[in-house]
């Protein structure tokens, strides 16, 4: 089976590591991509294509793996050279999904959502689905995938994953706020450790993990904070999600980005404190 991956950050490179590892023939584009992303797929030794126009046409599985801002463009880019079944994995609202899927002239859709972290899990995370072609999707489970057909409406995946986002990045950026107001003063260490005794066990592993992801995929956040917001809204005012969205593009802002992977929450609390004396 051939495994084709829109994109190529942190999630399509771990998934395709994977698969490459379990007998899967996985191909990208990389055309017009980042000097990083080259690098990356290189790394991972996958068979790359010419053109994501090429990469439709040769794909039996063809996942969008790309940010929420990208996910119509790129689908409405090869609607008409899928020839397999196309998967939107992105962390978009269900009717976003749905304007995407509708770019694919054949119909073989589904729509796919990550839950939990790719970084940690690697190829097992667990992946939901739903869609009219949800099942063909469930077969990359014999190279090692973990996915889960839930209904078989496109939407279905993406607003639990979305619901689920709803809650998790609230929590996170409460946690920066918090800890980062405990660093300031000196009392961070503290902080984490009376927390964790009313939280349980394992908090403060946990914790650290937010706060540095929350740094590193602040723009990405912002955007899929976003999506979330365009969902809760048919229902509530969605006052909550507003406040973490406008939460993680000021950290963006705050921290102009990182471009490795922080040791240590510190770091970037002094990212964060050195943008600011100079202001």
């Amino acid at each position: 089976m051939k495994i084709g991956f829109l994109g190529f950050g942190e999630v399509a490179s771990t998934l395709a590591a994977g698969l490459l590892n379990n007998g899967a023939e996985v191909f990208t584009c990389i055309e017009g991509r980042s000097l990083k992303t080259k690098e990356l797929a290189k790394e991972t030794e996958l068979n790359l294509c010419k053109s994501n126009r090429k990469l439709a046409e040769s794909s039996d599985i063809l996942i969008s793996a790309v940010t929420p801002l990208q996910a119509v463009k790129v689908a409405k880019e090869v609607g008409k050279y899928v020839k397999g079944v196309y998967i939107d994995i992105n962390n978009i609202s269900p009717s976003t999904a749905e304007k995407a899927l509708s770019y694919i002239e054949n119909g073989k859709t589904a729509d796919a959502s990550i839950i939990g972290s790719v970084r940690k899990n690697g190829l097992n995370v667990n992946i939901l689905v739903s869609g009219p072609f949800a099942n063909q999707f469930a077969e990359l489970n014999r190279y090692g995938m973990n996915i889960n057909v839930i209904g078989s409406e496109i939407g279905q995946a993406s607003a639990i994953k979305l619901l689920r986002s709803s809650f998790t990045k609230g929590i996170s950026a409460l946690l920066f706020e918090t800890l980062y107001s405990a660093y300031k003063m000196g009392i961070d260490t503290e902080v984490l450790k009376y927390i964790a005794e009313t939280e349980g066990e394992g908090f403060k592993e946990s914790a650290v993990s937010r706060i540095i992801s929350s740094a590193v995929h602040s723009s990405r956040r912002a955007e899929e904070m976003g999506e979330v917001i365009e969902l809760i809204s048919k229902s509530s005012d969605a006052k909550m999600s507003k406040a973490t969205g406008e939460f993680f593009k000021q950290l963006y802002c705050e921290i102009d980005g990182i471009n490795k992977w922080p040791g240590d929450y510190t770091e970037v609390f002094e990212l964060i404190n050195n943008k600011n004396r100079k202001k």
